[in-house]
């Protein structure tokens, strides 16, 4: 089974896994029988890696030990996108980048990729076009390329912005065919609209 690797830094937005990371592990029912991946942290050190809102993650692999071999890289964002240990990232998503293994990049893990020059030549979001900017320096020169929207994919690059967490895994679902497009559309109406919203519809109580 591939892994999705998620990489953390420091005061990481925990807000921004848990739709992408229940939606590989369980679908309506419960718990898939048969997950197509397996979800993974990755950070700079083993040792716990703490949250904004103060929860501690025990990672998996470090920068060093990750797998050669992984279906996704998810960079969550958070306040450590300007710490020296993000530094370290770009040498694991350039690598993905070159493979055409996706990689997703949400809030200011997505202006770190503008830093970074990731997103020249192709389409993207953010935190807004004047913090990509800000952020990205002589290395980001796509502005034209700025899609004003809670997540946006080309290729195998999904970005969004610190509120679309939802947006986010849904982009990501698709781009790993995690499901039928029909069963993720579902999910996305699902938590788009509520389950008062969704029970009224078809008649539930």
């Amino acid at each position: 089974m591939k892994e999705i690797l998620y990489i953390l830094l420091d005061n990481y937005a925990d807000h921004e896994i848990p739709f992408l990371a229940q939606a590989i592990t369980t679908d309506e029912v419960g718990l898939r029988q048969n997950p197509k991946y397996a979800n993974k942290i990755v950070a700079a050190t083993m040792a716990p890696v703490n949250s904004i809102s103060g929860f501690k993650m025990m990672p998996d692999y470090t920068f060093d030990t990750i797998p050669a071999d992984y279906a996704a890289i998810v960079l969550i964002g958070g306040y450590g996108w300007q710490a020296p240990n993000a530094d370290k990232v770009t040498t694991i998503v350039a690598n993905a980048v070159m493979r055409g293994v996706p990689v997703g990049a949400i809030c200011n893990a997505a202006s770190w990729m503008a830093s970074k020059g990731f997103l020249n030549g192709i389409k993207h979001t953010g935190n807004g076009l004047d913090q990509l900017k800000l952020w990205g320096g002589d290395n980001y020169t796509n502005e034209a390329g700025y899609v004003n929207a809670q997540a946006v994919t080309d290729g195998n690059i999904v970005t969004a912005n610190g509120t679309g967490y939802l947006d986010f895994a849904v982009e990501m679902l698709r781009l790993l065919e995690n499901d039928t497009p029909e069963m993720i559309d579902r999910y996305h109406m699902f938590f788009k609209m509520g389950m008062c919203e969704i029970m009224a519809m078809y008649g539930g109580k």
